[in-house]
């Protein structure tokens, strides 16, 4: 499934990702290949990306590993869309 994780400033990070688990306000959920077309308002927390990617050395000050791998963005809020295997999240 295809990523963009989009913010005020840049596009952080766009690229094919294993799955994405995201901040929902009803709570944390995750979204894998095939999933059904989603849109939803996101909270503060950790956007959690599953794959082998490469982020940009300009935004990579953004991103951390958690104990599992998974590359883990902190945002305050934003949205997601999820629609034919592609995912956007547009975060603050």
């Amino acid at each position: 499934m295809y990523l963009e994780i989009v913010s005020p400033e840049a596009t952080l990070f766009s690229g094919e990702v294993t799955s994405v688990t995201v901040p929902g306000i009803n709570g944390e959920f995750q979204m894998l290949h095939n999933h059904a077309p989603i849109v939803s308002l996101l909270q503060e927390g950790k956007v959690k990306v599953e794959g082998n990617i490469a982020i940009d050395e300009d935004y990579a000050s953004k991103f951390t590993k958690d104990q599992s791998g998974n590359t883990v963005l902190e945002i305050s809020s934003g949205t997601v869309e999820l629609k034919d295997n592609k995912v956007i999240v547009l975060a603050d």
